[in-house]
């Protein structure tokens, strides 16, 4: 895999994704999203041993959003300007859906600033840790383009829609600990101590019960599409899966035994 513009660590059941290009704050081009798409299928492996995955930012920031070297020159003919959304498309849109549909907890680790579809990649965290000095901002207004990378799904989701309006068409920055008020963040921590934070979380998940971890997630990001009646359904077929784990059996026994279990994951 190439490590250009992405650095991938596996430890202890743990995988650290780490966008690599700090000199452009690691703004996404296509061979940042083609180095994620091999970090994804090293960590999809199954004999890859990971159990949690974090995603964080080298250097002083997380993610800057898109990289706009190149694309800044217009055609007086609109025809002939590149299509952003097809870019969309081909090479973001697989990205997010293989995160989305990952088989385990996935942690977004946001030092720094994260902006425009770098704001998106940091939502795609279960849990958003931050650093005090990390910020959020909807940049695309500034641009003149709109919100991607699933942002005006996820964000009002978050945050609600008033707000997610306001951060949308306004593009103003959202400090860290304003983003854990509105919901945004789940943990503040102070800078230095981020990754030591985010790998504690992520090595207590690693340990657990994989699957049923895997099916929370999952079941959580089916909640906003399904009824509530659709959701108890799910609900039932997906417990029914986790019921027949190993884990299952490893939890039961050892709470009766009163002891701490030991879950393979399995």
């Amino acid at each position: 895999m190439s490590e250009r513009k992405v650095k991938l660590d596996i430890q202890d059941g743990v995988a650290v994704i780490t966008l690599n290009d700090p000199s452009a704050l690691n703004a996404v081009s296509p061979p940042m999203l083609e180095a994620l798409a091999d970090a994804l299928t090293d960590i999809e492996a199954p004999d890859s041993g990971v159990r949690c995955v974090i995603m964080t930012g080298e250097g002083r920031g997380f993610s800057a959003g898109a990289n706009l070297q190149g694309r800044g020159e217009q055609d007086p003919n609109p025809n002939a300007r590149p299509d952003s959304g097809s870019l969309l498309e081909q090479m973001y849109h697989p990205i997010m859906r293989r995160i989305r549909n990952l088989e385990m907890p996935f942690l977004t680790a946001v030092n720094g600033p994260a902006a425009g579809v770098g704001m998106s990649f940091a939502m795609m965290g279960d849990l958003i840790l931050a650093g005090e000095s990390a910020y959020f901002m909807q940049a695309f207004r500034r641009i003149g383009l709109v919100p991607d990378g699933g942002a005006t799904y996820l964000l009002p989701r978050l945050v609600g829609f008033a707000r997610a309006r306001e951060l949308s068409l306004l593009g103003e920055k959202l400090p860290a600990k304003t983003a854990m008020e509105w919901g945004l963040v789940n943990r503040v921590y102070p800078d230095d101590q981020l990754m030591d934070e985010a790998m504690a979380m992520a090595k207590d998940l690693a340990t657990g019960p994989t699957v049923a971890l895997g099916k929370i997630r999952m079941l959580y990001n089916q909640s906003a599409l399904n009824s509530y009646e659709e959701q108890l359904d799910l609900e039932r077929q997906t417990q029914k899966i986790a019921g027949r784990t190993d884990d299952f059996g490893e939890g039961v026994k050892a709470f009766l035994e009163k002891r701490p279990a030991e879950f393979k994951g399995k």
